[in-house]
């Protein structure tokens, strides 16, 4: 079922939204979603089969709770990479609710910068930390699993927020109308 094109006396062409298609860019962005996602799913399935087994069977999960720590601390760097582009994490804007579309431009680069700078060092630190926990040769206390991977997929999920505020950062610059934040009312 498809509506048809109406004209309005200025001559503009309404209907129904053309199809959004996305670059490569937005598939790489949605991917990010998708894995900040999947990691939400393994914390959540792996607290669920703890709590089961160890209430229904008296069995414990070797490991179980270092390994919730390891993919919570995923969980939390892929949901900084997810939540970093869109813009739709929780914040208190009342000096940008309140200025103009050019200021709440200067104030979004600005911000975004900031953003990239401190994702910047946090990433290099992270990898820091994967790089002396390898050599360190550190492992869980139960099965003797090594914790860098885990270190590992952490930073590679920071270097994926740091890319994508660089592509935010760029695109609030040099064009603002690809960004896709949510749409937020001017204050009252």
């Amino acid at each position: 079922m498809t509506a048809t094109p109406e004209i309005t006396r200025e001559g503009v062409v309404t209907g129904p939204p053309a199809p959004v298609r996305k670059n490569v860019m937005d598939r790489f962005i949605d991917s990010i979603e998708w894995i900040a996602a999947f990691f939400v799913g393994i914390v959540a399935l792996n607290t669920f089969t703890a709590v089961v087994m160890r209430k229904f069977f008296a069995v414990t999960i070797p490991d179980y709770y270092n390994f919730g720590q390891f993919l919570l601390g995923i969980l939390i760097f892929w949901g900084i990479a997810a939540t970093s582009y869109r813009g739709t994490h929780i914040t208190v804007d009342l000096i940008w609710a309140n200025a103009t579309p050019k200021y709440q431009r200067w104030i979004d680069v600005f911000a975004t910068s900031v953003l990239l700078f401190v994702v910047t060092v946090q990433t290099y630190t992270l990898f820091d930390k994967v790089v002396s926990t390898y050599n360190a040769h550190i492992v869980t206390m139960d099965l003797q699993v090594p914790i860098w991977p885990f270190f590992l997929v952490s930073w590679i999920g920071d270097v994926s927020a740091v890319l994508l505020i660089a592509v935010r950062t760029y695109r609030l610059i040099f064009h603002p109308e690809d960004i896709h934040d949510a749409k937020i009312k001017i204050a009252e």
